[in-house]
């Protein structure tokens, strides 16, 4: 199997315009995504797909390979779909512009899954040591079945421990602090979705042509259109740390990440 990873890199963010380029440790977001995904043993190429002229500039500037793409995208996948289709590789990966703390190997990782002939995406998951992660709606977790292959996605905890969740009063859970205790306590098993994936080509032609499903609406996950529509995602666990910047506030978190590994 030949794979190539394809970065979807757009200029535009609500919440942080131009965070592609913004700087951390002397180089761009994008620059170190792009060299730790271009680390991988498994990947023929790594392309940069992106709507802004001064990203793709900032991509060869580095040395990189970049191409540009429409701008009205609704979403990465489709953004990478668009470059996908005119490259000649068996597997596509998709590797987030805002993810500087990406491993080499988990690129590799994403790509192995897809030995097993049932699996037509492979991603990621991690367990979740922090109570506050279980409660938060950015963190999405995933439950999986006994081959590993996904269930189910949410922003909600899950898989919900009964028992555990009665011994606290709705107040309770509500609390952070709480919540913790019982969390340590009684040993919750949840883990977190790591966003890095892996397509088969066809597969992510296919998905970046339907639309969004019921689902996929109502928790703001695009992997649920995957699941809806029957396509298996294949998991594995993982042990390294990533961390997506959002805002410029995040780019000081990583910053900490990135001393604490050295």
């Amino acid at each position: 199997m030949t794979a190539i990873v394809i970065i979807p890199a757009r200029y535009h963010s609500t919440r942080f315009p131009g965070k592609p380029l913004s700087l951390l440790r002397g180089k761009t977001l994008i620059q170190h995504v792009y060299e730790n995904s271009r680390g991988a043993h498994l990947i023929g190429d790594v392309i940069v797909a992106t709507d802004s002229e001064a990203i793709y500039d900032k991509v060869l500037s580095f040395g990189g390979k970049a191409v540009m793409t429409r701008k009205e995208h609704p979403s990465g996948t489709d953004r990478i779909a668009e470059v996908a289709a005119s490259v000649d590789y068996d597997i596509v990966v998709n590797v987030q512009a805002d993810e500087p703390l990406v491993r080499p190997q988990m690129v590799d990782d994403v790509i192995l899954l897809l030995r097993d002939e049932r699996a037509s995406m492979g991603t990621l998951m991690k367990r979740i040591m922090e109570a506050d992660e279980v409660l938060d709606p950015n963190v999405v977790k995933v439950v999986i079945d006994a081959e590993g292959f996904a269930l189910y996605f949410s922003r909600s905890p899950i898989p919900y421990h009964r028992d555990e969740w009665n011994l606290l009063s709705k107040e309770q859970r509500a609390k952070s602090e709480d919540f913790a205790s019982t969390f340590e306590t009684r040993n919750f098993y949840c883990y977190k979705h790591i966003g890095i994936y892996s397509y088969r080509r066809e597969t992510l032609l296919a998905l970046s042509g339907m639309e969004e499903t019921k689902l996929e609406k109502i928790e703001k996950l695009e992997q649920l259109r995957a699941l809806e529509k029957g396509i298996k995602i294949k998991t594995k666990e993982t042990f390294f740390e990533t961390f997506g910047v959002d805002t410029p506030e995040d780019l000081e978190k990583v910053e900490k990440c990135l001393n604490t590994s050295l």
